[in-house]
């Protein structure tokens, strides 16, 4: 596929600066350009390598200033990182979607297969699963008994789905993620722990994407929650009867207890540990590494939080610079201890 800078302007709402026919076939980093290419820039910290790149075209903002001559052909639109997000989704839409079923797959017979799905080698559909229009299931992945798949789904190998949790359309599960494992419940006898039986379910609603190696639990009771639009990065762990809001990012690592509920648009940074139990508002903000043990601040929304325990980010800030001048610290108060001791015998004598 081959497109022009001038088409390229036209799609994403911008003007161009340079070679109206310069064409391009391939995306690649402005650092990595090559001739062909389209490139982005939207950091001005890489702005050095515009001046260097092979790329034949490269996005910029509209007010960005260039300081050297530029010889690639520059697109200039609103917002450059928006604009190639859309020009790889226009890309990555073009490619023509597999369709079958492989013959080293295993389907249950009371399965329901949509229209043009992809089924792979070593797939496993257990009884009475519906899977819909458009899907596409890679291979090894495992479908329990009972579990509903929305359309134009697509999971990635050695991803399973247990039984009686319902995925939505247009998600996106990656290799290794589990949804339905049962939740962490245990109940303290005198000999050990009981296991208390994990009867309920996950409901994941539509464009929702899940990262590899993520476990989302089953409920005990009812049903975990992924609200519609969510982006759950790598190696998450949510736990069982917990709620995600719609539109919530989660970044790698998070880990999230028991029965918490999450709000509309919160972002979480790496690394966030959330205790049970709690109520998270709209519009959380996490930054990387904090922990929530508490929520009377989050359950209000609309706020930054850092640190461990979480706190009001500006607060953390503020606390971190003294954190940083303790030693300092330590040190004059030793002073003015001695100070104060030989005031003291000064007095006496």
């Amino acid at each position: 596929m081959v497109f022009t800078a001038e088409q390229i302007a036209g799609f994403t709402g911008g003007t161009v600066e340079g070679d109206m026919n310069a064409q391009v076939n391939t995306f690649a980093k402005i650092e990595e350009g090559k001739k062909g290419a389209l490139s982005f820039l939207a950091n001005l910290k890489y702005e050095q390598y515009l001046y260097e790149t092979e790329s034949s075209v490269v996005l910029v903002n509209s007010d960005f200033v260039a300081k050297q001559p530029v010889k690639a052909t520059l697109v200039r639109v609103a917002n450059a990182y928006e604009s190639v997000a859309k020009l790889l989704q226009m890309y990555e839409g073009m490619k023509q979607k597999r369709k079958g079923i492989d013959s080293l797959a295993f389907i249950a017979p009371s399965a329901k297969i949509g229209k043009d799905c992809y089924i792979g080698p070593f797939v496993a559909i257990a009884e009475d699963v519906e899977i819909g229009d458009g899907c596409v299931l890679h291979p090894h992945v495992t479908i329990g008994r009972n579990a509903k798949v929305g359309s134009n789904t697509e999971i990635y190998s050695n991803a399973v789905v247990y039984h009686d949790c319902v995925i939505g359309n247009n998600c996106i599960l990656h290799a290794g993620a589990v949804i339905g494992a049962d939740g962490f419940g245990f109940a303290p006898t005198p000999d050990g722990y009981d296991k208390i039986p994990q009867i309920g379910i996950v409901t994941i609603e539509d464009n929702v994407e899940i990262g590899a190696n993520t476990c989302i639990d089953r409920s005990t009771m009812g049903s975990t929650y992924v609200r519609k639009g969510v982006k759950v990065d790598n190696l998450v762990q949510i736990a069982h009867n917990c709620e995600v809001g719609e539109n919530t990012v989660i970044s790698s690592q998070v880990g999230i207890a028991g029965s918490t509920k999450v709000g509309k648009w919160c972002m979480f940074g790496g690394q966030v540990g959330l205790a049970g139990h709690l109520s998270v508002g709209d519009n959380v903000q996490i930054g990387a590494q904090s922990g929530l043990a508490g929520d009377n601040i989050a359950k209000r929304g609309n706020c930054r939080l850092m640190g461990s325990p979480a706190v009001d980010a500006r607060r953390w800030s503020r606390n971190v610079a003294v954190v940083n001048n303790l030693t300092s610290l330590q040190q004059e108060v030793t002073d003015l201890k001695r100070q104060i001791e030989e005031l003291k015998q000064q007095t006496k004598s």
